[in-house]
């Protein structure tokens, strides 16, 4: 039992999972899970009752049961007792303190990644001001490696996704090879496929791989389908780079994926076998949201905020090159307007830093929910400003397949101007090779025989 008093009322909460979830911002997916505080004043008697609890409570009070979850028994089968080692003193309210403080800089930050659990990070998040999200996520440093370097200080990397709704390669490539004069798909080039048919899989396979390989990018390619197919894919030979999956932060959720760690892991070891990357062995990429265990009914009664940190301690245990959470995707009835969905992208981005992980975001929105660009504008400057490892880039902003609003090639432009932002070291050496970008970074006016135009010209001859 855990319990505040506030304007002469005593609020009682029942157990750790209640009282993360009265503590939570507002938000739509929780009011539907019925989890969510009644009124402000509750909301704030659970946060100073939040800020009482010692870290180490975490680890003893679990809010999915260790026997019925796999994700809970990951959490904490692989807690790193000598990492938490420096923060176990802490109560929730310290450790928010201990972390904006100049103790905690990025070497220590590193140090202590590997004890902090999902429930931690969340935890603290719920008590932190947004400009608290930004500061310490800024502090954390997490590099990874393919073909290229990603999550270097001072260096934002894009996601080119030419996505098609008949899956066209012709229209694919089209998209592609404007992201690419736009300077676009130092962090992957991914397709959204509309069809799970193996065969035109391959086709995208393989196109993607012709184009990297021929023009010699320092880049990565994925196409995003189910993992099982991408396992088909490569026992078939097909020259597959990253392995991506949807992943969630309960064990039932995951089942609806049709996942579990086992086939994560089956998943991971055939694409190292492939042994495809030039720099480094990180194969994985994954993407998250918040309401995904509630559009599952598979949360626990667990906010979807704990929920989404959960699911990073999934993503943790593979070492991916790249993590996104897709804020807005899902929809208004779990992220209702823009106030609650640029609150919920920090959060994510957050606890996936602190918790050693390559976050990224695909700054979104569903054309029903209460939010428009501005917003958009307004959580890309917030993100990159934290240190966002890399963000999505869409033909004008909006996914023709997947049909909703993301960010563009040119809002790309926009916070690399605005900030000063570098692209990937090994992907901005290759942009000034090819004559895109000048000896600054910046565009170059693209003449119309530049080879990756006439590349294009000749596949659609």
């Amino acid at each position: 039992m855990y319990q505040a008093t506030l304007s002469r009322r005593s609020y009682r909460f029942n157990d750790l999972r209640q009282l993360l979830a009265k503590a939570s911002p507002a938000r739509s997916g929780d009011y539907l899970a019925e989890v969510a505080a009644d009124s402000a004043e509750e909301r704030m008697a659970a946060r100073i009752a939040l800020a009482d609890v010692p870290l180490k409570t975490f680890l003893q009070q679990l809010l999915v049961p260790y026997e019925h979850d796999e994700v809970t028994r990951l959490i904490v089968d692989s807690h790193d007792a000598l990492a938490f080692a420096p923060i176990s003193h802490l109560t929730v309210g310290d450790f928010r303190d201990w972390l904006l403080s100049e103790q905690a800089d990025s070497a220590m930050l590193a140090r202590v990644a590997a004890g902090i659990t999902p429930e931690m990070a969340a935890a603290v998040s719920k008590l932190m001001r947004n400009q608290d999200l930004i500061l310490v996520a800024k502090k954390c440093r997490v590099i990874t490696r393919f073909r290229n370097t990603l999550g270097l200080p001072g260096r934002l990397s894009v996601r080119l996704q030419p996505n098609h709704p008949t899956d066209s390669l012709q229209g694919i490539a089209a998209s592609m090879l404007d992201g690419l004069l736009y300077g676009c798909g130092d962090a992957v080039v991914g397709i959204n496929p509309a069809s799970d048919s193996l065969p035109l899989l391959e086709k995208l396979n393989y196109m993607l791989d012709d184009v990297i390989q021929r023009f010699a990018i320092p880049t990565q390619s994925c196409v995003l389908t189910h993992v099982t197919n991408t396992l088909r894919l490569m026992e078939r030979g097909v020259p597959v780079d990253l392995v991506f999956q949807s992943i969630a932060g309960t064990e039932a959720a995951n089942q609806g994926f049709g996942i579990n760690l086992a086939l994560l892991a089956e998943a991971q070891q055939a694409a190292l076998s492939l042994n495809r990357g030039t720099l480094g062995n990180n194969v994985m990429y994954f993407e998250t949201g918040q309401g995904s265990c509630l559009s599952s009914n598979a949360h626990h009664g667990v906010d979807q905020q704990t929920c989404e940190a959960r699911a990073y301690a999934v993503a943790r245990h593979f070492s991916p090159l790249l993590i996104n959470t897709v804020v807005g995707f899902i929809g208004p009835e779990y992220l209702y307007d823009g106030k609650q969905i640029i609150r919920a992208g920090l959060e994510d981005h957050f606890c996936g830093k602190l918790l050693g992980l390559p976050l990224g975001c695909d700054v979104c929105y569903t054309n029903h929910a209460e939010v428009d660009q501005d917003d958009m504008d307004t959580l890309l400057t917030l993100l990159a400003t934290a240190g966002l490892t890399f963000l999505i880039g869409v033909p004008g902003a909006d996914d023709i397949m997947l049909n909703y609003q993301s960010t563009s090639f040119h809002d790309a432009l926009y916070i690399r101007e605005l900030l000063g932002l570098k692209h990937a070291p090994e992907f901005a050496d290759w942009l000034t090779k090819m004559q895109i970008t000048d000896e600054r970074g910046q565009l170059r006016d693209t003449a119309a025989n530049h080879p990756l135009l006439l590349a294009l010209q000749g596949e659609k001859r």
